[in-house]
């Protein structure tokens, strides 16, 4: 208990330091004590930290917190460790559609959400289908969930080359945030972690095998598509504003059990927590590096994320 405390207090005050110094690292650089002074009294200087800065650390917090959690349900479900929204095709398939409305029916734009909340879902959907025979295939799951991200992958690719806008849709890109995309993805995702949470004993139980699951009255598939629809939920969110980042998924929510364990009531919370740093310090590290090239999150995830996930393999 004591160790969950700990881990709690230290991730959140890492993330409290990170969050200042992100603010306060850039074109426009400034102490501590003079960001507080003039987060009270501001002035041109914070008018753009605020305007511009803030919103990219929020979004960057809340696409963490999302894909984490994202991640934690979809290993609940597939009972899989390496399952992970932009690794088994949900994020490819989300935005292939945003794609399609962004490119073919821009004046839907409004409508992005939806679709890809669509499209994440039916790639979702075709995992499970053509890896299912008798009960979950780890293995044979996370090959069908890499070949349906091929072909989702490939599609995007299909439609960029007859001219769809590759802007914000296909690579990762915390740029420019505004508000109203903070709004956005704090709507959908904050919807998405409240149900997580709501769910999280259901995810404990499928910890255990489906024929003791059974015996203990538990409605097994219904489970899984009510967990399977709020991981889409997360992770569609994430792509509607921010793009594709892959490893997230898997990376946070192995770190996370290491220090708070397999309960997925502390878990759940905690994976928010963690994967909100995570991500924060990667979009950081990318943009205070090599300025005034920027090098995008998802690259630094990647990075980050291929070696673990070789780890893991090797682990067994």
């Amino acid at each position: 208990m004591m160790k969950k405390l700990i881990s709690f207090i230290i991730v959140s005050a890492l993330l409290v330091m990170t969050t200042l110094y992100a603010a306060t690292t850039g074109s426009i650089q400034m102490s501590y004590v003079e960001f507080i002074e003039k987060l009270l009294h501001a002035d041109a200087q914070m008018a753009a930290i605020i305007d511009l800065r803030f919103p990219r650390i929020m979004t960057a917090m809340l696409a963490g917190a999302a894909l984490s959690v994202a991640g934690v349900l979809l290993q609940a479900i597939m009972k899989n460790p390496l399952a992970d929204a932009g690794f088994i095709g949900i994020s490819a398939g989300a935005s292939f559609t945003q794609l399609v409305i962004v490119s073919f029916f821009p004046l839907y734009f409004f409508m992005t959400p939806v679709a890809a909340f669509i499209g994440g879902a039916f790639a979702c959907f075709l995992v499970f289908l053509l890896s299912w025979k008798s009960g979950l295939n780890p293995l044979k799951l996370i090959l069908v969930g890499i070949a349906i991200n091929a072909v989702f992958t490939g599609l995007i690719e299909v439609l960029l080359s007859f001219g769809a806008s590759r802007s914000g849709v296909t690579t990762s890109n915390f740029t420019l945030q505004t508000w109203d995309d903070v709004t956005l993805l704090a709507t959908y995702s904050g919807i998405g972690l409240v149900l997580a949470l709501f769910v999280a004993k259901w995810c404990n139980i499928l910890v255990l095998s489906d024929k003791t699951a059974r015996s203990l009255g538990f409605n097994i598939t219904a489970a899984r598509i009510i967990i399977a629809a709020i991981a889409v939920l997360l992770a569609a969110s994430s792509v509607v504003v921010v793009g594709v980042i892959a490893f997230v998924g898997i990376l946070v929510p192995h770190i996370a059990r290491r220090l708070v364990g397999y309960n997925h009531r502390v878990l759940m919370p905690f994976t928010a927590l963690l994967g909100a740093l995570i991500i924060l310090v990667a979009d950081t590290l990318g943009r205070t590096l090599f300025m005034p090239i920027e090098v995008p999150a998802s690259t630094i995830m990647a990075i980050i994320g291929g070696p673990f996930l070789i780890f893991l393999l090797r682990k067994g």
